[in-house]
């Protein structure tokens, strides 16, 4: 079950890092920013949504992927409750892609 299946963020209360590692400890989450900031390449992530918690890294990589083919604008993450904080370093493609002919 994904908690935010098709809702727009704006009508789910956010949650700190904290609060989200008391609720669902030892577990990977995937999460939805509702509140971040950039500053130095690094990504802050203050206020969050869980969209979904799992016991197993692939099904949440999954669980993100089907998230982010849905909804490809929204800002999803995938962490492990163990961690202290949820900075993000920030990582900007330039250039061209080439195009492969099959």
């Amino acid at each position: 079950m994904l908690y935010l299946d098709h809702q727009i963020h704006s009508e789910v209360e956010p949650v700190k890092w904290e609060d989200i590692t008391e609720l669902h400890p030892g577990r990977f989450v995937l999460v939805e920013a509702i509140k971040a900031s950039s500053n130095n390449q690094l990504r802050q992530l203050e206020d969050m949504s869980v969209i979904q918690d799992y016991d197993d890294p692939q099904k949440a990589w999954s669980g993100y992927k089907e998230m982010h083919k849905l909804h490809p604008s929204r800002e999803l993450y995938v962490f492990h409750t163990s961690r202290s904080d949820v900075e993000v370093v920030e990582e900007f493609f330039s250039g061209v892609r080439q195009r492969t002919w099959s």
